[in-house]
């Protein structure tokens, strides 16, 4: 299809296995350089594509995150991603599985330009966005696995799905950036067959101004595609130039729990 750069959803070479506090399921992890990863990492490069590789990283006996590899054209990896937020909520008990990332926020200078990567629970963050962006990023890409368990889809499906979908677009317009947000897609049940998550879907992209280039649908599996133009960001950055606006000397506090 054209793409220069390919971005997995998260955790994808598992269904989400974040239903349940399971100690076997850490057996699912694996090494930065484990066999999951070289895999994508020789498709990679019988491709000639750069490839955003979410996986579940084993660092250390003990020690788990939830991580991007970047690869390059040629296989190689230019370096990781972990995870910094992590939720713990139901269906989503990731604090029982993942050390919260030690790496900080990048952006990776790959052939096809410079990719910010986030993870799921990040893109809730205008800090995270904003740090990545700071950090020289096009692009910001967001490897997903959020929806609905089938007791809220009813009630408050339509408002999470909305406030998802703004809240990154808003990312995109604030940091004077693409973005890219990919999320599975269909029902996974719970490991006690009582409930489980039903994925949204409808990953997009979006340009500098939020407006929607390409969007997936609900329930189906698909490839979405968007050119990604520099001369575009630059011009949108002059007129709306947050950048040179921003107001450094004030956001001393933002570090702060609460003031």
């Amino acid at each position: 299809m054209g793409a220069d750069v390919v971005c997995l959803p998260e955790l994808c070479t598992t269904q989400y296995f974040c239903q349940s506090e399971d100690p076997t399921l850490f057996d699912l992890a694996e090494s930065a350089d484990g066999p999951a990863v070289q895999h994508v990492a020789e498709a990679a490069k019988a491709n000639g594509v750069v490839v955003i590789m979410p996986f579940f990283e084993q660092r250390a006996p003990g020690i788990y995150h939830n991580t991007i590899a970047v690869l390059e054209r040629d296989g190689s990896c230019l370096g990781l991603y972990r995870k910094m937020h992590i939720p713990d909520d139901p269906g989503f008990y990731e604090k029982f599985y993942f050390t919260p990332g030690d790496l900080g926020f990048k952006s990776f200078q790959t052939s096809a330009g410079s990719i910010g990567t986030l993870i799921c629970w990040d893109q809730w963050f205008p800090e995270a966005a904003r740090l990545t962006a700071m950090q020289g990023a096009s692009v910001l890409c967001y490897p997903t696995a959020i929806g609905w368990s089938p007791e809220e889809k009813a009630e408050q499906g339509e408002a999470q799905h909305d406030a998802w979908r703004t809240v990154q677009r808003g990312h995109a317009i604030a940091n004077g950036v693409y973005l890219a947000a990919v999320n599975r897609v269909g029902f996974e049940p719970a490991p006690d067959g009582k409930s489980g998550i039903e994925f949204w879907g409808q990953s997009f992209i979006c340009d500098p101004q939020g407006v929607v280039l390409a969007e997936a649908s609900v329930d189906k599996e698909e490839i979405i595609t968007a050119d990604i133009d520099l001369t575009h960001l630059e011009a949108i950055r002059r007129i709306w130039p947050f950048w040179r606006d921003r107001r450094i000397d004030a956001f001393n506090d933002i570090t702060s729990r609460w003031n």
